[in-house]
């Protein structure tokens, strides 16, 4: 499948390229793209080589745990799209050399140099390591809490420094690898400049999504779970979705929450955003807020982005804003997760929109650090 040989301590992987994913950097106007470049990075059992194998299997070539004094040499050499991955294990870790070597990278106009971090609760990192049986790097003779505790003092300022923070504490690894995909795949560069919009529905008593950008709480609408009849199901059910439906706040609230984002999601645009993830909760996270979260992507897949935002001159705004407001329909991929049904076992992420050229298949999995 991929060639791999260890080099120095850490190890390099040749990417292997799957249907849908083109490795070729696109151009605009006979302008090459600038070439990825992902620094991987983040607390131990929180999902690191987990993403990296994603990150693989997009196309990039990826080289795991570096020294830091190598990181302008490997991205020298290389030809295509990287991720590096750069943690406590590393030879010389300091989150000052890594900031340092990224504001280096971020310097060549013909590089796009990112920094993504992995992180999970403390309590969930104890339960992946006690369920492993291994020894965190940072703990060869305290706890393994004590190590855990020392990584997040160590890798602080990377983590506020990071361009993106993924966090899997309660991420089910299909969720992630989708997270990943839809951030990082190789969709001809279009994908990139524009906003992909994830609508999640969840279940307020296990917590609110911290990815969340905006939430929105549905437990005033009337609940199915109340009905024997509807209990078992859920909102992606047509009684369920008549029964909330019917609630006689349902559709001013749907309407209000569609006005909201056709006010906002263009100035995420604006301010540059690319992933914008809205999440609606109800209690169970199975009924009022699945139902509210399909009937909201019905609408964003559908609708002419043109018109939706007739504030915004196109002619004075920077050129994404321009973009995306000029392609329609197409401008912003929508992505449905129902987290509650997930853990229940349910495969629940679909694109309402999907972007151009994009084809995979889910993989389970358990996540690795």
């Amino acid at each position: 499948m991929c060639g791999a040989t260890t080099v120095r301590g850490f190890r390099t992987v040749r990417p292997v390229v799957q249907p849908g994913f083109p490795v070729t950097d696109s151009s605009h106007d006979g302008v090459p793209a600038p070439r990825r470049i992902l620094l991987v990075t983040g607390l131990s059992g929180a999902g690191k080589s987990s993403i990296l194998r994603i990150l693989e299997d997009l196309g990039h070539e990826v080289i795991d745990n570096p020294p830091l004094g190598m990181l302008d040499e490997i991205v020298t050499r290389a030809e295509q799209p990287v991720a590096i991955g750069v943690d406590s294990r590393t030879r010389g870790f300091d989150a000052t050399a890594v900031l340092a070597a990224l504001a280096r990278l971020r310097v060549n106009p013909e590089l796009q140099a990112e920094l993504i971090y992995a992180t999970a609760e403390e309590s969930v990192l104890l339960r992946r390591y006690t369920a492993t049986r291994r020894r965190h790097p940072l703990a060869m003779r305290g706890t393994v809490k004590e190590g855990i505790e020392a990584e997040i003092a160590l890798t602080a300022r990377l983590r506020a420094a990071a361009d993106v923070v993924i966090d899997t504490s309660d991420l089910p690894p299909p969720e992630l690898r989708q997270i990943v995909e839809t951030r990082f795949g190789q969709w001809g560069g279009r994908m990139a400049e524009g906003l992909t919009v994830a609508l999640m529905s969840f279940a307020f008593p296990a917590g609110l999504p911290r990815e969340a950008d905006m939430v929105f709480d549905a437990r005033f609408l009337r609940n199915p779970y109340y009905d024997p009849a509807l209990s078992s199901l859920t909102g992606l059910d047509a009684p369920v979705a008549a029964y909330v439906g019917a609630d006689p706040d349902y559709l001013r609230f749907l309407d209000q929450i569609d006005g909201m984002l056709d006010l906002v999601l263009p100035r995420f645009v604006r301010e540059g955003k690319k992933y914008a993830t809205i999440a609606i909760g109800c209690s169970g996270g199975r009924h009022r807020s699945v139902t509210l979260v399909e009937a909201l992507a019905g609408r964003l897949a559908e609708r002419d982005r043109t018109e939706s935002a007739p504030h915004i001159e196109k002619a004075s705004g920077p050129p994404d804003v321009q973009s995306a407001m000029a392609d329609g329909r197409g401008a912003w991929p929508v992505i449905v997760m129902h987290r509650e049904l997930a853990r229940q076992g349910r495969c629940s992420w679909r694109w309402a929109s999907r972007p151009k050229e994009y084809a995979t298949d889910v993989v389970e999995g358990r996540y690795s650090s």
